[in-house]
């Protein structure tokens, strides 16, 4: 097992059971479903992207981000920079290359009924952080290794930043609970449970906000930061108005429901974007 994915497993393993821990004790919101039940699906498809992703991908974005430096291909290494600077620089603007695929995965219909299994899920919690489609997943590393080889992203840079992300990813899904004053605070330098919760709300206005997973900043810039959802924390939605059901939240309705007769009105190329209900 490579250096890099040992320190990924280990970030994993490690804020899996933290987040556990800490939603056990401090709950932000009661549990609609029990994890018995969604516990096994969502990390059951956590556990599919992975093996896909190191089948088909292997070490090749680490690969291609050493292949970078040695050959000085990319933007960074056209600019004379520290290497700490360029790292910085890299994990920074890897950050707001995903938060950019957030966005258009949200903007283009194709890629929202993708996206909808991360969302139609009916409760938040850090396994809500790795739900996400196998061909969403297989499409992002691609959009990543295309984004490392243009920047330039050193190798210390992408390894720091798929380990935040993974991390931040965990905790800004937590059910957990943060005092008031400590949550303002924190909104400045990483996307809170709390900022990233209003991102799940059944409102498509709110769906089609808060696109950051680790930096906050991105939405402030971009217009497209919330800072509350309308019904509040306690009394809000979550999850997608066709698929509130209980019994869809299984591994196999997961993998299905991209080829589904509708997609809803969320995306942003929609309704949703003038912040009307889906039908």
């Amino acid at each position: 097992m490579s250096r890099e994915m040992v320190v990924r497993l280990a970030t994993f393993v490690a804020g899996s059971l933290a987040m556990a821990v800490w939603e056990t004790a401090a709950p932000r919101r009661p549990r609609i479903i029990s994890r018995a039940i969604r516990w096994p699906a969502n990390l059951g498809i956590l556990a599919l992207d992975t093996a896909l992703v190191r089948l088909l991908f292997a070490a090749l974005p680490f690969a291609i981000a050493v292949k970078t430096q040695e050959q000085g291909w990319g933007l960074l290494n056209a600019i004379p920079l520290p290497f700490w600077m360029k790292v910085a620089c890299g994990v920074i603007l890897l950050d707001f290359v995903i938060y950019l695929q957030h966005v258009m995965f949200h903007a283009l219909p194709a890629f929202w009924r993708l996206h909808m299994m991360h969302h139609a899920d009916l409760d938040f919690d850090f396994t809500t952080g790795g739900r996400f489609h196998p061909v969403e997943i297989l499409l992002s590393a691609g959009i990543k290794m295309g984004a490392v080889a243009a920047l330039g992203a050193p190798p210390p840079a992408f390894l720091l930043f798929e380990v935040l992300l993974n991390a931040t990813s965990m905790f800004n899904h937590g059910n957990v609970s943060l005092p008031p004053v400590l949550d303002r605070v924190l909104r400045f330098v990483v996307v809170t449970p709390d900022m990233h919760r209003v991102h799940h709300s059944v409102i498509p206005r709110e769906t089609n906000s808060n696109f950051g997973f680790n930096l906050p900043w991105w939405d402030r810039i971009g217009g497209t930061y919330r800072d509350q959802p309308s019904m509040g924390h306690d009394a809000m939605t979550i999850g997608l108005t066709r698929f509130l059901e209980a019994k869809r939240q299984t591994f196999l309705w997961m993998l299905l429901l991209p080829f589904r007769k509708t997609a809803g009105g969320y995306s942003t190329g929609g309704r949703g974007n003038r912040g009307k209900d889906p039908e």
